[in-house]
């Protein structure tokens, strides 16, 4: 059996992280969370698991709900992806999730939370763990909020104690011990 491969390397990951969508510098640099969102997420994984951003990336695969970047909002920022993109797209996550084996799913924002669990305010659903289902593959899901600067949500209560309980769940759960 061949392991996926990603930027030249074999891909071994039981824990997968998806994103909303790549932002503009992000297919130039070759990396995922490679601006400010990703120095907070990074920051966060160090905190919790010890673990650096090279670490993180090695043991971590992180995929996106849109696989290309959407563009930017006429008033600035980056544009959510529609309805049609998001489905489009959606036949990709289902075949990494399922050809990785992913054994926890961690979604970041709430567009990739919403891909996995029904809507519902971040208070609700972040800093516990839940089993779902993509492609008729079962896996548990911890999510995290958006790290990105533009919402302060986890930065404050009770974002900042809920961030901490999902990043506990993750750093004990057997797929991030092994």
């Amino acid at each position: 059996m061949h392991k996926p491969v990603v930027v030249g390397r074999p891909v071994d990951s039981r824990i997968m992280l998806v994103g909303q969508a790549p932002g503009d510098r992000e297919p130039r640099l070759g990396r995922p969370f490679a601006w400010t969102a990703g120095r907070t997420l990074f920051a966060w994984f160090r905190g919790a698991l010890g673990w650096d951003e090279e670490q993180v990336r090695d043991r971590i695969y992180f995929a996106a709900v849109c696989r290309c970047f959407p563009g930017k909002r006429s008033g600035g920022g980056d544009r959510v992806p529609s309805p049609e993109e998001i489905e489009a797209c959606s036949p990709w996550l289902e075949r990494e999730f399922a050809l990785l084996r992913t054994e926890l799913v961690i979604p970041v924002g709430r567009l990739a939370i919403t891909r996995f669990l029904e809507s519902a305010p971040l208070q609700e659903i972040v800093g516990r763990s839940f089993r779902v289902s993509l492609g008729g593959r079962e896996a548990d899901c911890i999510p995290l909020p958006h790290p990105s600067g533009a919402s302060p949500w986890h930065r404050m209560e009770p974002g900042r104690t809920l961030l901490v309980r999902g990043l506990d769940l993750i750093a004990a759960h057997p797929a991030a011990r092994s």
